[in-house]
C-alpha cells in the first residue's frame, strides 16, 4: 500500500508473513478453532506448528492427513499432541516460534505471556475465559427471553468460554423467568449425544466434572436458591444435571468464577444504571446479551458493556466475518475475519528518496 510522506520520497508499506505461529487450541471446540487459527495464518504466508488439547487430539489429526492428502508441502502444518507444562510451554518459549496464538483459561493465558515474554518477546494474540452478563430487560417477552438464556448458557453443555453465565434479569419480570427457567433446566434431555432428541451430553472428562459439582455445593452453601438439578445425571459418566440457581449475588463464586458447565445463576437488577455497573464488575470482558424490545435500551447496553461481543435478541452468532475476542482478562487481539489477518502479518515501512536518484 502507498501512503503520502512529506518531501520527496515514494512511502509504501510492505505486509510480510511474521514466520512460524504457534497454535494451542483447546478441547471444547477443537475443530472449529483449529480452523480459526490455520485459515488466517496459512492464509498470510505462514508456517505453524499447532499444539491439540491432550483431551481432544483426534480430529486435528485427521485433518493433518487430510492437508497431507490434499498436497500441502511437508513442514507448512505441523500437529503436536501433548501436555500444556511440556508441549504448551515448549511452544510459548521456543526461540524459533515467532508468534503464538492460544485459546483456553485465562491462568493459562497468562504463563504463555509470560513464557512468551522471557524468551524471544513473541507476539502473543489470547482468547480466554468469560463470565459472560446476559441481561433480560423488563420489557422483554419472558417466554422467548428464557428459552434464549437457557440456550446461551447450556450449550455444548455450558463448556463454552462466552456462555452468558451471569442472567440478569429485571425485578418486574424476576419471578416468572425463574419459574420459567426452572422448568426449562427440569425438561432438557440428557443422555448419550448419539442418540436423537437428546440436548446435552456428559463433561468432558473427571476433572472436570468434579469441579462443576464443587461449584454447585459452593452455590448452595453461599445461600443461593437450587431451583433445579444440583448433582450427577445417572450413575454413570460424567453426566450433570441442568442446575439452576436463583438468588444469586454478585459476591458468590458461582457469579465471578468461570464455571464451565451447565449451572445457570439468575441475579436480580432494578434499573440500567445499576445492571450496566454489575455486568462490568468483572475481571473479563469476553461477550455479552441483551433481551429488550426497545432500540434505545440495546442502544445503551451495546455502548456500555465492556466487551467484545454483544449479540441483541440472539446469543452465539459467529460467522466467519464477525470479530471475535475480549476485553480485560478474556484476551488480546481478534479471530476470524479481516481482524485476524492483522495477528500473522508484519508491517514493513519502506521510505525511497525520489529527489535525483541515482538510477535516472
Amino acid at each position: 500500500m502507498t501512503v503520502r510522506g512529506d518531501g520527496s520520497h515514494h512511502v509504501q508499506t510492505l505486509h510480510e508473513p511474521i514466520g512460524v505461529a504457534g497454535q494451542i487450541i483447546p478441547w471444547n471446540f477443537p475443530l472449529l478453532m483449529l480452523s480459526w487459527k490455520l485459515g488466517p495464518a496459512l492464509a498470510c504466508g505462514n508456517t505453524v506448528v499447532l499444539k491439540t488439547a491432550e483431551q481432544t487430539p483426534l480430529s486435528a489429526l485427521l485433518v493433518g492427513r487430510l492437508l497431507h492428502e490434499a498436497g500441502l508441502p511437508e513442514g507448512v502444518v505441523n500437529i503436536v499432541s501433548g501436555f500444556g507444562p511440556t508441549a504448551g510451554a515448549a511452544i510459548a518459549s521456543h526461540m524459533d516460534i515467532d508468534k503464538v496464538a492460544f485459546t483456553g483459561s485465562t491462568d493459562v493465558g497468562k504463563i504463555i505471556l509470560e513464557l512468551a515474554s522471557k524468551s524471544n518477546l513473541k507476539a502473543v494474540t489470547l482468547e480466554l475465559g468469560g463470565k459472560s452478563p446476559f441481561i433480560v430487560c423488563e420489557d422483554a417477552d419472558v417466554d422467548q427471553a428464557v428459552e434464549m438464556a437457557h440456550f446461551a448458557l447450556f450449550f455444548n453443555q455450558g463448556q463454552c468460554c462466552c456462555a452468558g453465565s451471569r442472567t440478569f434479569v429485571h425485578e418486574r419480570v424476576y419471578d416468572e423467568f425463574v419459574e420459567k427457567a426452572k422448568a426449562r433446566a427440569i425438561n432438557r434431555a440428557v443422555g448419550d449425544p448419539f442418540k436423537s432428541g437428546i440436548e446435552q451430553g456428559p463433561q468432558v472428562d473427571s476433572e472436570q466434572f468434579e469441579k462443576i459439582l464443587k461449584y454447585i455445593r459452593h452455590g448452595v452453601d453461599s445461600g443461593a436458591t437450587l431451583q433445579a438439578g444440583g448433582d450427577r445425571h445417572g450413575s454413570k459418566g460424567y453426566y450433570i444435571q441442568p442446575t439452576v440457581f436463583s438468588d444469586v449475588k454478585d459476591d458468590m463464586l458461582i457469579a465471578k468464577d468461570e464455571i464451565f458447565g451447565p449451572v445457570q445463576t439468575i441475579l436480580k437488577f432494578k434499573n440500567l444504571d445499576e445492571v450496566i455497573a454489575r455486568a462490568n464488575n468483572s475481571r473479563y470482558g469476553l461477550a455479552a446479551g441483551v433481551f429488550t424490545q426497545n432500540l434505545d435500551t440495546a442502544n445503551r447496553l451495546m455502548r456500555a458493556l465492556r466487551v467484545g461481543s454483544v449479540w441483541i435478541n440472539c446469543f452465539d452468532v459467529f460467522d466467519a466475518t464477525i470479530p471475535f475476542g475480549g476485553y480485560k482478562m478474556s484476551g488480546i487481539g481478534r479471530e476470524k475475519g479481516i481482524y485476524s489477518l492483522n495477528n500473522y502479518l508484519q508491517v514493513k515501512a519502506v521510505v525511497t528518496s525520489i529527489k535525483n536518484p541515482a538510477w535516472l
